[in-house]
């Protein structure tokens, strides 16, 4: 194998488990979800637009946006997370991670608790439930997946703008208490400073680990490693699949074990 190759699968490798840990900010949890109650009367067309994630479950994720939109089909949605990260090391700017999901609402008659489907998550779908906004300046979603023994929860406190006022986030925080989701596993997201004209952007959706995507990415971050990364793109997606399952598999062990949360410095961005 030539130095370029073996540059190329290492890049690779890196790439996959960076990938994971900026997409997994759950904190795990003994037994099934909570229950946390959908919001009356919502209505989807009304939250759709930007929002700035003011707070979020365990991530280190900087200047993080969600944006939601309508696909063609009735009753589906989109919705984009887009967050800086430096990538691996090799720029010294920050660069834009775009992830995702595709959301689907199953009750028409309940139509706040939805459920969603992002590619890097292959336990499946998972709960997308509103449980407050106003629409205009606030909102609150809270997802979770159920795994054999265990759990899997993220929440997400979202503002029309950088701020939140001290009222509306104690609002929400309250309401994650009372259905039982622990506040104080929430990271504080930091939006300053967040507009980055060089940034380099990188999409995360069903072709994030094409071997083109993945050499486009590495080139981006660094010229010299860039084009031997298609040789090692397809066993870098196996390989995440792979991590991703046993990752899984061990969290799920070691809760039930001791009813600990776990990966609290992983990011999941759903």
């Amino acid at each position: 194998m030539s130095l370029a190759n073996s540059c190329a699968l290492v890049m690779a490798v890196i790439f996959c488990f960076y990938l994971y840990d900026v997409t997994d900010a759950h904190s795990y949890h003994l037994g099934s979800c909570p229950v946390v109650e959908p919001m009356n009367n919502f209505k989807m067309d009304r939250l759709l637009g930007k929002w700035y994630v003011i707070q979020k479950t365990s991530t280190g994720s900087r200047c993080l946006t969600y944006n939601f939109t309508e696909t063609s089909e009735p009753h589906q949605y989109k919705v984009e997370q887009v967050s800086e990260h430096p990538v691996l090391g090799l720029a010294s700017v920050d660069n834009k991670y775009h992830y995702t999901g595709v959301i689907n609402v199953p009750h028409k008659d309940v139509p706040a608790k939805m459920v969603v489907q992002f590619p890097l998550s292959v336990a499946g779908t998972a709960s997308y439930t509103v449980f407050d906004t106003d629409y205009d300046s606030y909102a609150g979603i809270f997802t979770c997946q159920k795994l054999a023994f265990a759990n899997r929860q993220s929440a997400t406190l979202l503002s029309r703008t950088k701020t939140m006022s001290a009222n509306q986030l104690e609002q929400l925080r309250s309401k994650l208490s009372h259905f039982g989701v622990d506040p104080f596993e929430l990271s504080i997201i930091d939006q300053a400073k967040c507009e980055a004209p060089d940034a380099v952007n990188i999409s995360i959706d069903d072709d994030t680990f094409s071997p083109s995507n993945i050499g486009a990415v590495v080139r981006k971050a660094g010229e010299k490693v860039g084009d031997g990364v298609e040789f090692a793109a397809e066993g870098a997606k196996k390989l995440y699949n792979t991590l991703k399952s046993n990752k899984d598999k061990a969290a799920e062990e070691m809760v039930s074990a001791d009813n600990r949360n776990l990966d609290r410095d992983a990011e999941w961005l759903p």
